[in-house]
């Protein structure tokens, strides 16, 4: 596949989302994520309840989405609620707002719930090669999470590297375009970056991009260059893992009007 296959050899394997300190209370980069965990057993009554707790928030007046996602490959009891790009400030207003539907919350969601975490993703767009205007909208998404080695020499490393191939992508006019963004406060083992590519549906998801990434990283800055970008990667990932989120219009919330 395009996207699995996109920078790791021999490693398997957004939002137009900057280390979280250094995000202005005026940009509008940041996503929070939630993802939960959920038995098969509970699934109706938790997508039941979830519907209960946007209609509590859609009575309040809360003035901003929620974009659902349900996991399709990977563990598929899984779902994601994401933000639109927001500023740090926005969160503040978000738990103001918002707060009022809580209880709804843990009384129709929380006891359906194996487990659920969150994180704020802060956009890279140093590190993307996104057209103007990109937006992940519905269809697919396919998401893939990198652990990195302790350190900030790692870190570097692997900011340096893929800044230097989203600029090949964007010299050579590359039709594949992709989102990284970092992920912050996201709990013990969790990944540092994540990518996201966006497709319509499965056929546009299993196209093949041509010419291939590392081809046309080799066609910008040839072929030992290309070579030792990518073993630059390999030194400095310890792990990644990759999934298919599909957009899930019954979960999702969005203010009236929107």
């Amino acid at each position: 596949m395009k996207f699995i296959t996109l920078f790791l050899v021999p490693l398997a394997t957004l939002f137009c989302m900057a280390g979280a300190q250094a995000a202005g209370m005026d940009h509008s980069n940041v996503v929070r994520d939630y993802t939960d965990t959920v038995s098969p057993a509970e699934q109706k009554a938790y997508e039941d309840g979830v519907k209960t707790y946007n209609q509590c928030l859609s009575q309040h007046g809360f003035k901003f989405t929620w974009t659902a996602w349900s996991h399709v490959t990977g563990n598929t009891y899984m779902y994601s609620y994401d933000t639109n790009p927001s500023t740090w400030a926005d969160f503040d207003k978000m738990h103001d707002t918002g707060g009022v539907c809580d209880e709804v919350w843990q009384s129709a969601v929380n006891p359906h719930l194996v487990s659920e975490t969150s994180a704020f993703m802060v956009g890279m767009p140093e590190l993307s090669h996104m057209p103007k205007n990109m937006g992940l909208g519905s269809g697919l998404i396919d998401v893939t999470y990198f652990k990195l080695k302790a350190g900030h020499e790692a870190r570097d490393t692997f900011t340096n590297t893929i800044k230097m191939i989203a600029e090949a992508a964007t010299k050579s006019n590359w039709p594949g375009h992709y989102q990284f963004a970092s992920v912050q406060d996201a709990g013990p083992g969790a990944p540092d970056f994540i990518l996201v590519w966006a497709s319509k549906n499965w056929a546009d998801f299993g196209m093949d991009i041509n010419p291939p990434l590392w081809k046309m990283v080799e066609d910008t800055y040839g072929k030992k260059k290309a070579n030792e970008l990518r073993m630059s990667l390999n030194d400095v990932i310890v792990d990644s893992s990759s999934h298919v989120d599909e957009y899930n219009q019954d979960l999702t919330y969005k203010p009236t009007g929107n």
